[in-house]
């Protein structure tokens, strides 16, 4: 009696563990395509030919398609709005992946993030070349007024001290950002370093104001997915975890940065358009 118990508990534990299985996969295979935004003013990284545009290129563009290929599930990258926009289309579920965001207590209350990182990313302080003031710590700032972008984060540290201890507007877009740095309307916007550069030398800005040092942090730039996307299963992400550490391994996304970079300096020299 005892054996014949236990063949019946293990043929239950094996049904049990195969249906399992199955559903798994049935979930996964549910899965046909995901849908993925970012922050499109941020090149190199992310970045619009034309104001109009919804089509996303860059090196996050660069690495998303590799992504796709190596799970083999279709990843449509597109322009949603403003970055505010985008979080919050993620943050509904009607969006499924972030392609490159930091990592704060507040945004993994509704994304999961993948490691390793995507990239690394550093973000700093900008000045009007004719009214710097000294600046080598971020108390520095206290007394200040500063800008950057709707929902940006600097990383978790500076973002609680931020909170607490400096004025810093915030506004739609990068370049009306910097456009009030150069205007003398504030007195420093915090951005990104590359994008922030990018964005000056389209707006003729580059000998108006500069960038000082020390950064302010460095962070990593994480794919995340929201947590009320339909596709948030873990074979998919068993998947995308996978096809990350490999890439990561091969040397893949340093070759996307070269050639995401070479990509933006090809397309500025032609021209983009800025809302």
């Amino acid at each position: 009696m005892r054996l014949h118990t236990h063949m019946v508990c293990c043929l239950l534990a094996v049904t049990f563990f195969n249906t399992d299985i199955a559903l798994a996969q049935e979930e996964a295979s549910s899965c046909e395509f995901l849908t993925a935004s970012g922050n499109s003013e941020y090149p190199p990284f992310l970045w619009r030919e034309t104001s109009t545009s919804t089509e996303l290129h860059g090196v996050n563009r660069i690495i998303i398609d590799e992504l796709s290929h190596r799970i083999d599930i279709p990843i449509k990258l597109i322009h949603v709005g403003p970055w505010s926009r985008a979080q919050g289309e993620v943050k509904s579920g009607r969006v499924d992946l972030m392609a490159g965001a930091f990592y704060t207590n507040e945004r993994a209350d509704y994304m999961d993030y993948f490691t390793p990182v995507m990239l690394h990313t550093a973000s700093g302080v900008w000045q009007r070349k004719d009214k710097r003031f000294p600046f080598s710590r971020k108390e520095d700032l206290v007394g200040k007024w500063g800008v950057t972008v709707i929902n940006n984060s600097f990383g978790q540290d500076f973002d609680q001290y931020a909170q607490r201890n400096l004025n810093i507007l915030a506004v739609a877009s990068l370049s009306q950002a910097l456009r009030m740095l150069a205007a003398d309307r504030v007195d420093y916007v915090l951005y990104e370093k590359n994008p922030a550069q990018a964005y000056a030398a389209i707006l003729g800005l580059s000998d108006t104001i500069v960038p000082v040092l020390p950064y302010i942090s460095s962070e990593g730039l994480y794919l995340t997915m929201s947590k009320k996307s339909p596709c948030n299963i873990a074979a998919i992400k068993q998947k995308i975890a996978i096809a990350l550490q490999e890439m990561k391994q091969e040397g893949v996304t340093e070759q996307a940065v070269l050639d995401g970079v070479q990509e933006w300096e090809a397309r500025s020299r032609a021209g983009i358009a800025l809302q």
